[in-house]
């Protein structure tokens, strides 16, 4: 779906947020993983099929744009999110969330009923995971300080995304999936590459994630508004039976979406089998 993406910052009682705004209709707010940010806030509405009305994809706390101090806890996130659809005048929203945006999600959904028509989580944590800080992660802080490798390593990400999907996904089957769709792989590359873009400013917010991660429980019985999972089998950071199927079983009003032998980035491996099954879900409420 091509759409024209605006970007602005909102000063809110609750503090700074930078967010893109694109489509029109009823909207979704969509909240990136790690190493996130506006555009992949708008990539995962794009590749789940969540995009058929109006995306608003914040940059979450500690993410390009937005300030740490704007929210470090997924509660003080959520109650951000509703500061900013009041700046925006929007009443109600459906979210859609990935990995590290999960448990703001979740908050929010907690937090703000009245405001959360229903909830997409996508490799959502559950609850506490032990999850160390990865290599990569500490790399990225290394080559950060240094813009020129930083353009060398976003250039070589841009010539070469066989390369980096195939690090990235190790199993075959999946890599030759991702190659063949031609709206997942552009999609993909997009978001390798753009890691890259303001390096240094995606840290501090990545790190954050990782330290919700290990530590942070939610009231998911609480949780009242249509919520639909999506979680792979074989997902190597957040083990399905202990956050995908958990989420399902404690959400009253869960459906689970099980993707058969998915990894993390399921949504990319997986498209064809996800994306219909989110866009109906968000048109059914």
């Amino acid at each position: 779906m091509s759409m024209s993406i605006a970007e602005a910052t909102a000063a809110t009682p609750r503090g700074l947020i930078h967010y893109a705004d694109a489509g029109e209709g009823p909207a979704v707010l969509s909240l990136h993983g790690a190493m996130g940010g506006t555009d992949q806030g708008m990539i995962l509405a794009r590749v789940t099929g969540a995009d058929a009305g109006r995306i608003i994809a914040p940059a979450r706390p500690g993410y390009p744009g937005t300030p740490l101090s704007s929210g470090v806890t997924p509660e003080a996130q959520a109650d951000l999110y509703a500061a900013l659809l009041d700046h925006l005048g929007l009443d109600r929203v459906a979210v859609i969330a990935v990995s590290g945006g999960g448990a703001s999600a979740l908050m929010f959904a907690l937090r703000h009923l009245g405001r959360c028509r229903g909830l997409v989580l996508v490799s959502t944590c559950a609850g506490p995971e032990p999850m160390p800080i990865p290599g990569g992660f500490r790399l990225f802080g290394l080559i950060a300080r240094w813009p020129a490798f930083v353009g060398w390593m976003k250039g070589r990400a841009l010539r070469n995304p066989d390369r980096i999907s195939s690090r990235s996904i190790p199993d075959l089957e999946h890599h030759r999936a991702l190659r063949a769709d031609p709206v997942a792989m552009p999609l993909y590359r997009d978001l390798r590459a753009g890691m890259f873009d303001r390096l240094a400013e995606r840290l501090p917010g990545t790190e954050n994630d990782i330290r919700t991660t290990r530590g942070q429980s939610f009231a998911l019985e609480e949780i009242g508004v249509p919520t639909l999972v999506v979680h792979g089998t074989h997902d190597p950071l957040l083990p399905y039976e202990r956050h995908g199927a958990e989420l399902a079983r404690r959400i009253k009003r869960a459906e689970l979406l099980t993707v058969g032998e998915g990894g993390h980035a399921a949504i990319f491996t997986h498209r064809a089998l996800i994306a219909p099954r989110v866009a109906g879900f968000l048109t059914a409420f």
